[in-house]
């Protein structure tokens, strides 16, 4: 289990989703409120392609889950909130992850993501930690990133099946070695997907392992740019626009 991606941002609305991912059907009861510093167990959206009630064929559908992947045989929920990624290179073994990572993948939505840079000591010293600087990774076009992620549903022991309020959807997202122009900043990375996979990425009935990596390649050289931002979004009760801003420059050093 990876430690990153940890944090990202997703602010934009439903009918936003809709036309970016091309979902044909919405099943969020209340709208989420933009949110610039997702944590995980947080509530997220999420493009899934499932038969609705197992009565009609499956369709493209945005959902909202939370963030934590909880097995199927987990006895606490709680377990979620250390199952908040899943490595690519283990993901179709791990008990925790094998049968969501066969039959129930999904994409997430987000602005972008952070990663935190840890800068060398000077001589390779063990002197006092040096301070981590928070990076802001998206696209360079503009457009919405879809993290490849993986869910489960959890069903509370002893409940009935039949209510809804017994059953808890959640996922993980998958992470890989970060592409050379981020991998300066964290060797980890969450994949991304583009949208000439999202079909056969979301596709319930391609449950073979093999034919599902082939879908996961390393992001194209000059997809991303990444940049400094405020160390306001290491707490997680920290929101707004303005942890996107960019820091300014350091003045050069006379």
């Amino acid at each position: 289990m990876a430690t990153m991606c940890g944090r990202y941002a997703a602010s934009r609305r439903p009918e936003d989703l809709v036309e970016e991912f091309e979902v044909e059907r919405v099943e969020v009861r209340q709208p989420l409120p933009p949110d610039w510093n997702v944590a995980p167990t947080k509530q997220v959206y999420a493009v899934l392609t499932r038969a609705h009630g197992g009565q009609d064929e499956p369709r493209r559908t945005l959902r909202v889950l939370r963030w934590g992947l909880v097995p199927s045989w987990a006895k606490d929920p709680s377990i979620g909130s250390r199952m908040i990624n899943a490595r690519l290179e283990t993901a179709a073994e791990k008990p925790a992850f094998r049968r969501a990572f066969s039959r129930r993948r999904c994409l997430v939505p987000a602005d972008g993501y952070y990663e935190w840079y840890t800068p060398a000591q000077p001589g390779g010293g063990s002197g006092a930690r040096p301070r981590k600087q928070p990076f802001f990774i998206h696209r360079a076009d503009g457009r919405p990133l879809a993290l490849a992620g993986i869910y489960e549903f959890w069903h509370e022991p002893g409940a009935d099946p039949q209510d809804p309020a017994a059953w808890t959807t959640t996922m993980a997202l998958l992470t890989t070695s970060a592409p050379d122009d981020t991998g300066r900043i964290h060797d980890r990375a969450p994949l991304l997907l583009e949208p000439a996979s999202f079909e056969a990425w979301l596709d319930p009935a391609r449950t073979d392992p093999a034919q599902v990596l082939e879908l996961l390649v390393p992001a194209a050289p000059g997809l991303l740019e990444a940049y400094p931002v405020s160390t306001a979004v290491n707490n997680v009760r920290s929101n707004g626009p303005h942890l996107l801003d960019p820091l300014p420059p350091e003045p050069p050093v006379a």
